[in-house]
Parts: C-alpha cells; structure tokens; sequence
C-alpha cells in the first residue's frame, strides 16, 4: 500500500504540472485525441517535470499491482485526486471549502480500510479471450477521446479525464495479464498508457484539473477492481471483505465529490511558465 500512496503522490502532483504545462503551450484543435498538442506541450519545462514524476509514480504502481490486489492499488490511486487538489491550491490559485477538505478525508478514510482489509495478490493469470479483450478496450479508449473532445466545457474534462482513466485502467490489468515480450496485454499496456496520455493532455489544456482528473480516478478504479476479482482471484483477509467495500467506496465517494472543487483549477497558466 506504501508503494500504491507513493504512486498517488507522484501521478497528484503531476497532473497539476501538466496542467500548466498543456495550458502554456500553444493551444490544439480541440480534438480529444490531438497529438500535436502533445508535442507543443512536450515543449514544457512543466509537463516534463510532470511526466518525470509519472515515470517515477508508474515504476512504485508497478511494485503494488505485483503485490497487491488491483482494488487496493486502484483505490490508492484515488488519492491522486487528493493530492491535486491540494496541489492545485499552491499552483494554480484555487481554494478548497469545507466540503472539499472533508473529501480529502474520506478518500485517506477509505485508504486506510483498504490497507487494512486486502489480501495478497491473486493467483489468476487471465484467459486469452481477457487479453484481447483488454487490447480491444485500449482501442476503445480513442474512441471516447474523439467523441468527448466534441463535448463542452465542464463535461469535455471529465469525459476526456474517464477516457484517460480507462486507458490507465487497461495499463493496470495489462500488468497482470503479460507472459513475454510479446502479446495483445503488451500491445494493450502501450497502446492504453499512450491513448491515455492524449486524452488527459487534452482535457488538462481547457478543462478543470480536479474534473479531469476525478473522470480519470474513476476510470482506473472501477473497471479495473472489477476485472482483479473476477477474473483474476485477487481478494480480501477473511473476514475483510466488508471492511474492503466500505473502504473502496468511501475512497472513490470522497473522489467524486473533490470533482466539484474543480472549478477553480481551469485558470489559465502564465506564460512565463512556458519551457520554449
């Protein structure tokens, strides 16, 4: 579960970063699924920064999901949302009220649940029909970006923010499901973390930071914690099993309600800050 917060850590702070990198950098077509955007933020000092720390997230995600159940790490990863919007206080001027800090709470609540209650890792390997399955929903990650990028506003962040998160989410269980150097779970890992990039680079250009990033939260979360138990044995200690809902709930409540907070996090990054 350390490995699982230090991820959250990483991947919090991060979003911020990318914000204000994707907001600094010549502003895209508007498309969910932009790549040239990505390019123009790569020009970031800030996006790198945050990318850097993604790396670094990703590398502590990986060491969980090799010892932990993926709702465990799932419901880690919730604190990122946490972690943004605390961050989004010091980088992009926003302000958290009451309701919001009690969210903050409630998703460390739930954590700490959650470490108490989970289990080892599960001993299931996946079918081959859940690895082409899994490569066939990276697919679709790019599909939720073209159609969310059409949307306005508010609801473009987090249908973009979900769309990144089930590519995320793909990452994770592709974790679990590879056995060589090739396969439809490594081209799923690639072409999932890669989608996913394109859409949270995008929502994270025009749209609230915390209302991306709360779609994405989800996104990793449910699917993911759903397939870890069904398909690939992962569980709770006996008599855990109440403990693991109520935490796993209580952590994805409490992301849903920092979404609102949002709001404040769509300020527009100076551009002083720009890298080029």
């Amino acid at each position: 579960m350390v490995a699982g917060l230090g991820a959250a850590m990483c991947f919090g702070v991060a979003s911020v970063l990318q914000a204000r990198g994707a907001r600094a950098a010549e502003p895209g077509s508007g498309s969910g699924v932009d790549t040239r955007l990505l390019a123009r933020a790569l020009a970031q000092r800030e996006y790198l920064a945050g990318l850097g720390l993604d790396g670094i997230g990703f590398g502590l995600e990986l060491v969980a999901l090799l010892t932990l159940p993926i709702y465990a790490v799932g419901a880690a990863l919730a604190a990122s949302l946490a972690v943004t919007a605390v961050a989004a206080t010091r980088l992009l001027g926003a302000t958290l009220q009451r309701v919001e800090w009690a969210a903050v709470g409630a998703v460390c609540g739930g954590l700490a649940l959650l470490g108490l209650a989970a289990g080892g890792e599960g001993g299931g390997h996946g079918s081959s029909a859940l690895q082409w399955g899994t490569l066939a929903a990276a697919g679709a990650v790019l599909l939720v970006g073209a159609a969310g990028g059409r949307l306005p506003g508010r609801a473009r962040a987090a249908v973009l923010g979900l769309g990144a998160g089930l590519g995320f989410g793909v990452v994770e269980v592709a974790v679990r499901l590879i056995d060589g150097v090739t396969g439809p779970a490594l081209y799923a890992l690639l072409l999932g973390g890669g989608a996913a990039f394109l859409l949270l680079t995008s929502a994270l250009s025009q749209g609230s930071v915390t209302t991306a990033t709360a779609g994405m939260v989800i996104g990793e979360t449910v699917g993911p914690a759903l397939v870890g138990v069904l398909a690939l044995g992962d569980g709770t200690r006996a008599g855990w099993a109440p403990a693991a809902v109520a935490g796993f709930a209580l952590a994805v409540v409490g992301a849903l309600v920092l979404a609102r907070f949002g709001e404040g996090g769509a300020t527009t990054a100076s551009p002083a800050t720009s890298g080029r």
